[in-house]
């Protein structure tokens, strides 16, 4: 799947949003199409001296916010249709567990392989094994993204309550019994008759189903959930952070402007191509030769695109004369949001 450097928006400095949903006619793999395109002429041009390709990353590794997710501090996220930075770690929601999904791992062979880190957006299959954090875990239970189950190796946040099937007894408050399939807490000692049934007293409260879109479990011992016929108690906060402005997040852009501004370009030059090949505005026109020709001097050291250039393996650069660059450590395999 192909994934997109610019997103819809990017388009708007360019052309109006009538005219762009008048080209794209509510298409969006059209969008997919004519990038694609553009981003074939750019890598054609550059990749020989330039690391075009982990400064496209940039921008296709920029995830939509997700509860699920666990955000650390330094990465892109778009949220409400912006890009963003996050300056204060976003905590994802925990889900309570029946079996555990990861047990650490000691690799005992000579010269162990090299482990893939562990995503949050990976899938994870029984067996395999991932490093986290600089620790060696093996998957014992299928999950990941794509299963709708993110389980970070060794992170919980809630514990297993006891219970037991209900008999006309003396309870303590907040005991957790089951009765005819459902599960009730004591949640009032308060005309308390142990000879009524749960169904039948109003000391007794029935505990709800967990629900990942409820945000206010509380830590107060006794916010009880029922997860796969158990019930579970919080015992650390299992509720996602919500973002704030200002307090997580600030608008930025880690994408290069260059690459942004000729990819647009291009674009949409290819999707003005798709809807009328021999009707070519222009603009549209005037807009790809310049970029083409830029893409051509860039190549060809003529100007600096601001990108990285490539090192070779002695950490010379590839040419002999180097452009100054303001080049950064940027791996998106390694990039430590998505861990």
């Amino acid at each position: 799947m192909y994934r997109r450097f610019l997103n819809d928006g990017d388009y708007l400095g360019l052309i109006t949003q009538e005219a762009l949903s008048q080209m794209t006619r509510g298409y969006a793999e059209r969008f997919v199409q004519a990038e694609e395109s553009a981003e074939m002429s750019i890598v054609e041009y550059l990749s020989e001296n330039y690391e075009v390709e982990r400064e496209l990353a940039k921008g296709k590794y920029i995830a939509d916010y997700d509860r699920r997710i666990t955000f650390p501090v330094g990465a892109y996220i778009y949220y409400e249709g912006k890009i963003c930075e996050v300056i204060r770690s976003l905590c994802g929601y925990k889900m309570p567990a029946t079996v555990d999904y990861w047990e650490e791992y000691i690799d005992l062979s000579p010269q162990p392989p090299v482990y893939a880190h562990y995503s949050q957006f990976g899938t994870y299959y029984t067996g395999d094994i991932t490093d986290y954090n600089g620790v060696l875990y093996r998957c014992l239970c299928d999950n990941g993204w794509k299963f709708g189950q993110i389980r970070i190796p060794m992170v919980g946040g809630w514990q297993q309550v006891e219970c037991t099937p209900w008999q006309p007894m003396e309870y303590n408050l907040w005991k957790v019994v089951s009765y005819e399939g459902g599960f009730y807490t004591l949640i009032s000692l308060e005309g308390f008759d142990y000879n009524l049934t749960p169904l039948e007293s109003d000391c007794w409260g029935a505990v709800a189903d967990y629900d990942p879109e409820y945000n206010a479990y509380d830590l107060n011992g006794h916010d009880y959930v029922v997860y796969q016929d158990v019930v579970f108690v919080p015992e650390t906060d299992v509720n996602a952070d919500v973002p704030e402005s200002g307090q997580h997040l600030i608008p930025g852009d880690p994408r290069n402007y260059n690459l942004k501004k000729h990819m647009v370009r291009l674009a949409l030059y290819e999707l003005a191509k798709l809807i009328a090949p021999n009707n070519v505005s222009v603009v549209r026109m005037r807009d790809y030769e310049d970029s083409m020709r830029w893409l051509s001097d860039a190549a060809k050291l003529r100007l600096n695109p601001q990108i990285p250039r490539k090192v070779a393996e002695d950490s010379k650069p590839v040419m002999d004369w180097q452009l100054a660059t303001f080049q950064n450590d940027y791996d998106p395999y390694k990039n430590p949001w998505l861990t």
